[in-house]
């Protein structure tokens, strides 16, 4: 079992309190707006926001074509690393070239719902920098750019679901599924299909997209940052499994241990998304600051 504490200080005392996972899980200081930027619920694929033809769309393609075999392909490809050398802040300027197609509550480009989401946990945890560094989960986006193999937004983005196994009722737009190949492959189509119970995350196949992609990007550089945080990078987006305890069965005890801070990271993931733009050049000195301390100067991509 992994245990991670952070701390936060008594300004009272001027003493550093420990807090496990559990306690910030509950933790009420960031206030959970009630609408998106448009006005709507987080998350509604039905709200009518001219977004929600796109959004539809988009799961289509996606739940079609993420097969077994296509996942092992792109990862297969992209593990190699070989599409660019850069620093962590330069990925972050790429992403105002992309707006997420799989989004239904947030148009603006990239590089804003990053640093909105880092911009909130830092006000929660003002201590704890290495917190701040999962706002940095979506780089992984720059793949729908021409330099790293311009693919169509549903190899990169949306809801993130495991392949080689049934596709759980609780995916947004399940009815598309029917149309994958695997759908009706006995091979796959069990509740297990290639894996057993307890295997651990780490041995079950996502579909394809940033998550992976990002997490391949980190782990592969030599990233400082606790396997907590490379849990979130890799599981951000996995929200049959967040919201309905879907393909829970393939958890181990290291995941269950994670996944209370993937918990927590979640609320700042997807109710931070607004409107109101960050001042990209202000917050750029600490965060510069903050990806030296945690990632070297140029990675592999």
């Amino acid at each position: 079992m992994v245990t991670i504490c952070i701390g936060k200080v008594d300004q009272a005392k001027g003493q550093k309190i420990q807090l496990d996972a559990n306690e910030l899980v509950s933790n009420d200081e960031f206030a959970l707006p009630e609408n998106n930027a448009f006005g709507n619920s987080f998350r509604d694929y039905e709200a009518d926001n001219g977004r929600k033809d796109i959004v539809e769309q988009h799961y289509k393609s996606s739940h079609i074509n993420q097969t077994y075999d296509f996942v092992k392909q792109m990862r297969e490809e992209y593990m190699k690393l070989d599409k660019a050398e850069m620093g962590i802040w330069e990925c972050c300027e790429l992403l105002n070239e992309v707006v997420d197609d799989s989004d239904p509550d947030l148009d603006e480009p990239q590089i804003q719902h990053l640093l909105q989401s880092a911009e909130a946990i830092r006000k929660d945890y003002p201590n704890e920098d290495w917190y701040d560094n999962f706002a940095f989960t979506d780089l992984g986006k720059i793949l729908v750019l021409p330099k790293f193999g311009g693919l169509p937004q549903w190899t990169v983005v949306g809801d993130t679901f495991p392949v080689g196994c049934a596709f759980d009722e609780s995916n947004v737009h399940h009815k598309y599924f029917k149309e994958n190949p695997d759908f009706n492959n006995p091979k796959y189509n069990t509740r297990n299909g290639v894996y057993i119970e307890g295997c651990g995350l780490d041995n079950v196949l996502m579909s394809w997209g940033h998550d992976d992609y990002m997490y391949m990007v980190a782990k592969e550089n030599g990233t400082t940052l606790p396997s907590a945080g490379l849990f979130i990078v890799r599981y951000h987006s996995f929200y049959p499994l967040h919201k309905y305890g879907a393909y829970s069965q393939f958890m181990n005890e290291e995941d269950k241990e994670n996944f209370k801070w993937l918990k927590v990271f979640n609320k700042y993931d997807l109710y931070s998304k607004s409107k109101l733009l960050v001042d990209v050049e202000k917050v750029k000195p600490y965060y510069e600051s903050l990806i030296a301390k945690y990632f070297p100067a140029k990675l592999k991509w």
